[in-house]
C-alpha cells in the first residue's frame, strides 16, 4: 500500500501555492463537512511552514499524511535530505503536553515499523505549540532503530529547529521517489485493527503484504466464496479457519462478519466469542471510538456495537428451550476450540439454567440451532492452537462429533492443519476423509501477526513449552536480534525494563497464570481480577491501567488481546524439575500434584497463552523463592530459571552495560 496525504508537493511548489487552493485540496480530501475552527487551523498551520521552509526548496511535504495502523492522520511530513520531520501542531497551545508529544511520537513509531521505506531513516516527531515561550534549540536524543525523542517547538522556533537538526546530523540522504515508493505494511493491534474495520469496512489498510504471509483478505475471500455458495445453492456450511497465536483470526472474524453485514444486510451476520475479556474490550473500544468521530450518545454507539459483536454465551441462552429460527444466516464463532464439551455444558445448563432437559455439548446445540434454517446458513469456526485453558473446553473434536452423528447433510470446508494434535481434533482422519469435507490451505493463518518483530515466536514458545530446549535455543537466535526476551529474578528491575522499552503510548503490563497463587509475596496478587476496559483501554494516568503496572492480568483476561511489552510473572505452578514440567495447584496452604491429563493441558496453555501475548518483546521475572516457605522453595523456582537460560534467553544483568 502507497503512502497517502491529502496535498504533497515539493516544497519549492508548495511555497507558490495559493492557500486557499491548497485549502480547497485539503477540504476535498477530507469528504466531511469542514468546520470553522479546522479550517482556520489549517490557514494557520500553512502559513507557519511557508515562513518556516522559505529556505528549503528541495524538500518534499504532505499534509494530513495517513498513518493507517493509528487510523489517524499527522498534519505534516517533511522529507528532508537526510531528516524525516512528522510535524503535529497544536494551535494556540501554549505548552507541550505529555499526550501531544506521545501522540507525534506514536506516529513516528508506526513509520519506522511499518513503511518500508522508513525502516533505516532517521525520523524526529515534532510537536509544534504555536504560543509556546522561545526556548534553545532542544539536541535530538536518537534510539537505535532511529527514532528521535519527540521535541517540542513554537511557530516562530520551527525554522531554526529544522536547519539545526539537519545540519548536526549524519545520516544518509534519502532518496524521495524511492521512500514514496515504498509499501506500507501496518500491524494493528486487535483493538485498533477492530475500529479502523468497524469505521471503514476493509481490511485493506490494516492487513500485511508480506510475500511469506498468508494473506488475510485470502483467508475472508475463501470464506466468502464458501457463503455464497451455500447461499446459492440452499445448503448448510461450516468452515474451521486455523491459525497460530496472533495470527489474526479474530480479525479474519471480524472482517467476514463486517464484509458480509455490509454487502448482504438480509444475512445479519455477526460475530460471537465466548471470550468475556475480550467481547468488553472490543465492545468498548469501537463505542469510545465511534463516539469521538461522530459525536453521538455513548448509549447509542453501544447498542449498534453489541449487535455487531455478541458473547457465545448470551446468543446460546436466547434459544434454548424453544424452537425460535436465528434471524443470523451468517455467524462466526471465535476461539471455537473453547466450545464446551458435553458434560460441561449439560452440568452449567442444569446448574445454573435449571434446564434439566439440556443434554448435549455446546457445538452440538449450536449447530442445531443455526440448522433451525429452512434453507441455507454458513457457520465460521476460529480455532486456535494450544488454546484450551479452562476445564471442559472441547478443542474442535466435539464440533467434528456432532456433524458426523447429527447433521449429515452440512457442507464442511477445513483447514488441512486441522488434524495437528494442538486443535484437538482426536480421531477425526476417516470424517475428514467424506466427501462433503473440503480441504482448503486458505483458510490456515500461518504466521503471527502479532508479533510483527518476530514471526517464529509462536514456534519458539512452543518449544519451550514442550520441553525442547535446543530446539528453542536454536529458534530464539533466530529472532533476538528483533525480538527481545530476557529473564530476572527482581521484579523491581523487570518493572524498569517495561518502562524503558516503551515509547510513546505503546502499552505494557504484568501477566501471570491464574495459578500463580504463590506470587503474592511478590506483591502480584492473582485473586484481584482486573477490569479488562480499564487494563487495556485506560491512559497512563489511570492507576487501574496496565500502565501502573500494579494489577496482573491471567490467560482469561489476556487471551485474545495483546500488548506491546509483556513482563511475564512465573511460579510454582507450573515449574521445571529434574528434567521435566511439574503441573501444580495451590490448595489451601499447600501445592497438590496436578494429574489429570485435561488439567495438565490446561495449565501448560496457560503458560503459552501468557507467553505470546507480547507484539514487541517480553521479560519473564522468576522469584527467588524463599526457605523458610514451604510453598515457595527455591527449587521451584531456579530449576525453571536455568531451563529458560538453557533456551537461550539471557539474563536482564546480560543486557547491561
Amino acid at each position: 500500500m502507497p503512502i497517502k496525504a491529502y496535498y504533497g508537493e515539493i516544497v519549492h511548489n508548495f511555497l507558490k501555492d495559493n492557500n486557499e487552493r491548497i485549502l480547497g485540496v485539503l477540504t476535498r480530501e477530507h469528504h466531511h463537512a469542514l468546520d470553522e475552527p479546522q479550517r482556520s487551523a489549517w490557514l494557520q498551520e500553512l502559513s507557519i511552514l511557508k515562513t518556516s521552509l522559505a529556505n528549503r526548496p528541495n524538500d518534499r511535504i504532505f499534509l494530513e499524511f495517513f498513518i493507517p495502523r493509528m487510523g489517524k492522520r499527522a498534519d505534516a511530513v517533511l522529507l528532508s535530505k537526510n531528516i524525516l520531520f512528522i510535524l503535529e501542531f497544536k494551535i494556540n497551545a501554549t505548552g507541550c503536553s505529555a499526550t501531544g508529544l506521545d501522540q507525534v511520537e506514536d506516529y513516528a513509531l508506526d513509520l519506522k515499523n511499518f513503511h518500508e521505506g522508513s525502516h533505516c531513516v532517521a525520523i524526529v516527531p515534532v510537536l509544534i505549540a504555536t504560543e509556546a515561550k522561545p526556548c534553545p534549540i532542544p539536541e535530538p536524543r536518537f534510539a537505535a532503530d532511529l527514532v528521535a525523542k519527540p521535541v517540542c517547538t513554537n511557530a516562530s522556533g520551527l525554522a531554526d529547529l529544522i536547519e539545526d537538526i539537519c545540519l548536526k546530523q549524519t545520516s544518509p540522504f534519502i532518496n524521495a521517489e524511492h521512500w514514496m515508493a515504498k509499501g506500507y505494511r501496518p500491524t494493528p493491534t486487535i483493538i485498533q485493527a477492530a475500529e479502523i474495520l468497524y469505521r471503514t469496512h476493509s481490511v485493506t489498510d490494516i492487513s500485511r503484504r508480506d510475500a511469506s504471509a498468508e494473506n488475510l483478505q485470502e483467508t475472508s475471500a475463501s470464506v466468502g466464496r464458501a457463503i455464497d455458495q451455500a447461499r446459492s445453492t440452499s445448503k448448510k456450511t461450516i468452515c474451521f479457519v486455523t491459525g497460530v497465536p496472533g495470527s489474526g483470526k479474530t480479525l479474519a472474524g471480524l472482517n467476514i462478519a463486517t464484509r458480509r453485514s455490509d454487502e448482504h444486510s438480509d444475512e445479519n451476520a455477526v460475530f460471537l466469542s465466548g471470550n468475556g475479556p475480550l467481547v468488553d474490550v472490543l465492545r468498548e473500544s469501537l463505542a469510545r471510538d465511534k463516539v469521538r468521530r461522530e459525536n453521538v450518545r455513548k448509549t447509542t454507539a453501544e447498542r449498534e456495537v453489541r449487535s455487531f459483536i455478541q458473547n457465545i454465551h448470551h446468543f446460546r441462552d436466547q434459544y434454548v428451550g424453544n424452537e425460535d429460527i436465528p434471524i443470523e444466516k451468517v455467524v462466526v464463532f471465535d476461539e471455537a476450540q473453547r466450545a464446551w464439551t458435553r458434560d460441561q455444558a449439560t452440568n452449567f445448563m442444569q446448574r445454573k439454567r435449571g434446564i434439566q432437559a439440556f443434554n448435549m455439548s455446546e457445538p452440538e446445540f449450536l449447530i442445531g440451532v443455526m440448522d433451525r434454517h429452512p434453507d441455507w446458513c454458513t457457520i465460521v469456526c476460529l480455532v486456535g492452537g494450544g488454546q484450551e485453558i479452562n476445564t471442559g473446553e472441547a478443542g474442535i473434536s466435539e464440533w467434528i462429533s456432532a456433524l458426523e452423528s447429527k447433521f449429515p447433510s452440512w457442507e464442511v470446508h477445513v483447514s488441512p492443519r486441522i488434524v495437528l494434535p494442538e486443535y484437538g481434533s482426536r480421531g477425526v482422519e476417516q470424517f475428514l476423509a467424506s466427501p462433503r469435507v473440503h480441504a482448503d490451505e486458505r483458510l490456515h493463518l500461518a504466521v503471527s501477526m502479532r508479533s510483527y518483530r518476530a514471526e517464529a515466536l509462536s514456534e519458539f514458545v512452543g518449544h519451550v513449552i514442550d520441553n525442547e530446549p535446543s530446539s528453542a535455543c536454536a529458534c530464539y537466535r533466530s529472532i533476538q536480534g528483533d525480538y527481545p526476551i530476557y529473564l530476572t529474578r527482581d521484579l523491581h528491575a523487570a518493572k524498569t525494563w517495561l518502562r524503558n522499552q516503551a515509547r510513546g503510548t505503546e502499552r505494557f503490563g504484568l501477566v501471570a497464570s491464574s495459578g500463580a497463587q504463590r506470587l503474592r509475596p511478590e506483591g502480584i496478587y492473582i485473586k484481584a481480577s482486573i477490569e479488562p476496559i480499564n487494563w487495556f483501554l485506560n491512559d497512563k494516568l489511570d492507576v487501574r491501567s496496565s500502565y501502573y503496572l500494579e494489577d496482573v492480568a491471567t490467560e482469561f483476561a489476556v487471551q485474545g488481546l495483546e500488548l506491546d511489552w509483556v513482563g511475564i510473572c512465573w511460579d510454582g505452578d507450573f515449574h521445571y524439575q529434574d528434567g521435566s514440567w511439574v503441573s501444580q495447584a495451590f490448595k489451601g496452604t499447600k501445592w497438590q500434584s496436578v494429574n489429570d491429563e485435561s488439567r495438565r493441558l490446561y495449565l501448560k496453555n496457560a503458560y503459552r497463552v501468557i507467553l505470546t501475548r507480547a507484539r514487541q518483546g517480553m521479560i519473564l521475572f522468576v522469584p527467588q523463592g524463599d526457605l523458610l516457605d514451604l510453598t515457595r522453595p527455591p527449587s521451584f523456582y531456579d530449576g525453571t530459571f536455568a531451563y529458560l537460560r538453557s533456551c537461550g534467553i539471557p539474563t536482564l544483568g546480560d543486557a547491561m552495560p
